[in-house]
């Protein structure tokens, strides 16, 4: 404060009793002032009528503002599933029941003819790392759906005893597809809502195999892949085996591995810790065992898979068919065949420089926002064409 500024306070605080300035000013200086929050943003992020679009910075005054992270004080917890969906699905393929996977999935039913958003997480996540994003689609759109499944082993699902797990990408498409056609059936929906398909990082190539693969026909309006394109991420398989060196091989309790998360910023929204990192642990039964929550799914296992995931990805995300979305943390992770497609308008780019790899663990809110815009956007139900010529001519008018 300076000596014009305490004079000017002085002569204010004139009234008080003595020494209660200076006490105040020490307060004051000793004081550290909260970080305010973050407003939800309900204003699109993309103004595009189709689904190509430039590169867009999300919307915030802080442009390039970090997440807080969770303060002093905060619990660490648990928030049970069913604060995000309405029931959990356990599927099985009726053509194969034998040697196919038990998928579980969460769901939370369309409304009308509301669309289905089907979500796909990342390796070694699960299908709650869409749980509050999923709630904040809800928010915008009430009559949405979402479907948010664990993969083969990851989360709750299961497959047959003594079969080694089948990771590769063709097989983890078609259980997405066979997710989607079990729920039709197990939920007696009389028809397949409209679908946009959502995948983060391996998700992101599951969701792009089964839409190049054209089996859900003219039900998928479009997908949307979240901070994954093929050139970084197979850069990025190199330093692989060391990233999963330095986490801990367990924990002592699910809230130090919440914690775990939110001080290493691997997660930088304490809610989504809260509700989604649960599901990654499970507890050994090891006697005397000081850190028995251990990570469910073995990453390091999977590594005879990593190339297939990726190789390719670029070229089946641009060819697939329906509209195109791809939300990055940073415009670093774009590979030359994806920088030429987006300047040729083949999809739309949106760019979150605050979040990390977590982007919709990170900002659920602006995620939301992206992924109802995106639906909108490429909702045929809502476009009105003009009536034929032949059908005027029918009619008896001119033309």
């Amino acid at each position: 404060m300076s000596d014009l500024q305490k004079a000017w306070a002085k002569n204010r605080l004139s009234a008080l009793p003595a020494g209660s300035f200076d006490e105040m000013e020490e307060d004051e200086a000793d004081r550290v002032p909260e970080l305010p929050e973050h407003p939800d943003d309900d204003s699109s992020s993309a103004s595009s009528a189709s689904s190509t679009g430039t590169v867009i910075p999300s919307p915030s005054q802080n442009l390039f503002a970090r997440p807080l992270g969770a303060p002093r004080g905060r619990t660490l917890q648990q928030i049970p599933w069913t604060a995000y969906f309405e029931r959990e699905l356990f599927l099985c393929d009726r053509f194969n029941p034998k040697t196919s996977p038990t998928i579980h999935a969460y769901l939370t039913s369309p409304v009308g003819k509301g669309p289905l958003f089907v979500m796909h997480h990342g390796g070694g996540s699960s299908g709650l790392s869409f749980a509050v994003v999923a709630d904040e689609i809800r928010k915008r759109l009430p009559t949405a759906g979402i479907l948010s499944l664990d993969a083969r082993g990851h989360g709750s699902t299961t497959c047959p005893e003594g079969q080694p797990i089948d990771l590769s990408l063709k097989t983890l498409a078609h259980d997405v597809f066979t997710t989607i056609l079990e729920t039709e059936m197990q939920m007696k929906w009389e028809d397949l809502p409209s679908l946009i398909l959502v995948g983060h990082s391996l998700g992101g190539a599951v969701v792009t195999e089964l839409a190049k693969s054209g089996q859900l026909g003219k039900k998928l309006l479009g997908i949307t892949v979240l901070d994954v394109v093929e050139g970084s991420a197979i850069d990025a398989l190199q330093s692989m085996h060391t990233y999963l060196s330095t986490r801990p091989a367990g924990f002592a309790t699910v809230e130090s591995g919440i914690d775990w998360h939110i001080r290493t910023r691997t997660i930088r929204n304490s809610i989504s810790a809260r509700t989604s990192v649960p599901a990654l642990l499970t507890h050994s039964d090891v006697a005397g065992d000081p850190r028995p929550w251990k990570w469910r799914t073995d990453l390091g296992a999977t590594q005879p898979f990593w190339e297939n995931w990726f190789v390719g990805l670029s070229k089946k995300f641009l060819g697939a068919r329906g509209g195109k979305l791809l939300l990055l943390a940073g415009t670093d992770r774009l590979d030359t065949e994806l920088t030429i497609g987006q300047m040729q308008g083949k999809y739309a780019l949106q760019v979150f420089p605050e979040a990390g790899h977590f982007i919709h663990e990170d900002l659920p809110e602006k995620t939301a926002i992206s992924l109802v815009d995106f639906y909108k956007r490429n909702d045929r139900s809502a476009l009105v064409l003009p009536p034929k010529v032949s059908d005027l001519i029918k009619q008896g008018k001119k033309v």
